[in-house]
């Protein structure tokens, strides 16, 4: 009974992702939610019973439907095994600010300012809680160091790519919102643990594009300089080290 009411909660959860993610790269407000096919507005029970649009019968989108099944999943999953560093709670909440970030970067290529803000809030909340205000301190600098290097160098190759093929390219590898994400990630990983976090991160980013690349070749469809959403990475590196217990 109590890991069904877990999953109720991460059911709950799953509207408050949805919904932001809904509304806020669209309107940078909280509005009510609207049908991405028609623009039309979505009234308070079709949107909670997960229903297609009133006005032109679209079905709600693949993404609501996972959100909503994962997020109850492992909710269910965080109160059987409830991460040592961070309890069910705070991780159930964390999990979700995640899953935010993750979906608005996936769909529109954006980690949006306020989120990057709070988000910073928490990490800094979260980081001191369990390393203190130096380790945090040192962890958000660390992350959000590293990464604007390597944010500035592949602005640096873009340019010079740009020179040798005479055109303009306008992919970048690295956006300033993966910037902040890092520093974010960094306060709550803290010092030492941000650069293994980043690690997993590089890597994962790395095996994933090049098996996008072999896909692409093998559908004689590449296309070089194609960028993907770096945000999901670095929080696969931090929740590697929040979730998931040492051996």
């Amino acid at each position: 009974m109590e890991a069904l009411l877990a999953g109720v909660g991460g059911w709950l959860l799953a509207y408050l992702v949805n919904y932001l993610a809904d509304v806020l790269p669209v309107t940078r407000s909280f509005t009510r939610p609207g049908c991405f096919n028609c623009e039309g507005s979505f009234s308070l029970r079709r949107y909670l019973l997960m229903q297609p649009c009133s006005a032109c019968g679209k079905r709600r989108s693949t993404r609501a439907w996972l959100v909503q099944i994962g997020m109850a999943l492992v909710t269910v999953w965080l109160w059987v095994s409830p991460p040592v560093r961070l309890g069910f709670w705070v991780g159930a909440l964390l999990l979700a600010f995640f899953a935010l970030i993750a979906v608005i970067d996936l769909e529109y290529r954006l980690i949006l300012h306020p989120v990057s803000w709070f988000g910073a809030v928490i990490g800094l909340t979260i980081g001191t809680w369990q390393k203190g205000i130096l380790a945090t301190a040192l962890g958000g600098m660390a992350g959000y160091g590293i990464m604007f290097l390597l944010y500035y160098l592949g602005i640096l190759f873009n340019r010079w790519m740009a020179k040798i093929r005479h055109q303009e390219i306008d992919e970048i590898a690295l956006g300033y919102g993966d910037v902040n994400l890092a520093g974010i990630v960094g306060l709550l990983l803290g010092w030492p643990e941000i650069l293994g976090g980043l690690i997993i991160a590089i890597l994962a980013g790395g095996l994933v594009s090049g098996l996008m690349i072999l896909v692409m070749l093998l559908r004689r469809r590449y296309h070089a300089m194609t960028a993907i959403p770096y945000a999901p990475f670095l929080l696969i590196g931090a929740i590697v080290f929040l979730y998931i217990p040492k051996q």
